[in-house]
C-alpha cells in the first residue's frame, strides 16, 4: 500500500540503494553538463563549436539516461541501454580523439580525455550503469 507521499512501484524501488546513487550521479552529471554547455555556447561558441556542441550532446544523453533509469517498464529499460551505450561510445571516441589529436578539441568537452575534468566519472559511470541494468534485467526476467 502506498501513501500519498510515496511514489508507487518502480520509481520507489529504483531510487533506493545502489540504483539511487547511480541515478543521483547521472542527475548531477546532467545538470553539470547542461550548465557547462549552456555557458560555453552562449559566451564563447566561436572558440570551439564542436567541443561545446559535444558537451551539449552529452548533457542530453545524461538527461535521457537519468529519466530512463528512473522510469520502469521495457521501453525505458531499452532507452536506458541505448543512452548508456551511446554514452560509453562517446566517452571512448572523444577520449581517444582528444588524446591523439588535441587540435580537434581546442577546449575540453565533458568526455575529453575520458572525462578527466569530471574525475573520470563519465568513463566509469556507463560501465556501472550497464552492470546495474543487466542485474535489473535478470531480476525482471525472474519475476515474469
Amino acid at each position: 500500500m502506498t501513501t500519498p507521499h510515496t511514489p508507487p512501484g518502480p520509481v520507489r524501488s529504483r531510487s533506493r540503494g545502489i540504483g539511487g546513487v547511480l541515478i543521483a550521479v547521472y542527475g548531477v552529471l546532467a545538470l553539470a553538463a547542461t550548465g557547462r554547455s549552456f555557458v560555453q555556447i552562449v559566451t564563447k561558441f566561436d572558440h570551439a563549436p564542436v567541443a561545446y556542441l559535444l558537451s551539449a550532446l552529452s548533457a542530453v544523453v545524461y538527461i535521457i539516461a537519468t529519466i530512463a533509469l528512473l522510469r520502469g517498464g521495457p521501453v525505458w529499460y531499452r532507452v536506458a541501454w541505448w543512452t548508456i551505450s551511446f554514452e560509453l561510445l562517446g566517452v571512448l571516441v572523444v577520449g581517444l580523439l582528444s588524446i591523439f589529436d588535441g587540435q580537434l578539441f581546442p577546449s575540453d568537452t565533458v568526455w575529453s580525455v575520458f572525462g578527466r575534468g569530471y574525475l573520470f566519472i563519465p568513463l566509469v559511470l556507463p560501465v556501472l550503469g550497464m552492470v546495474w541494468l543487466s542485474t535489473r534485467g535478470r531480476e525482471r526476467e525472474g519475476s515474469d
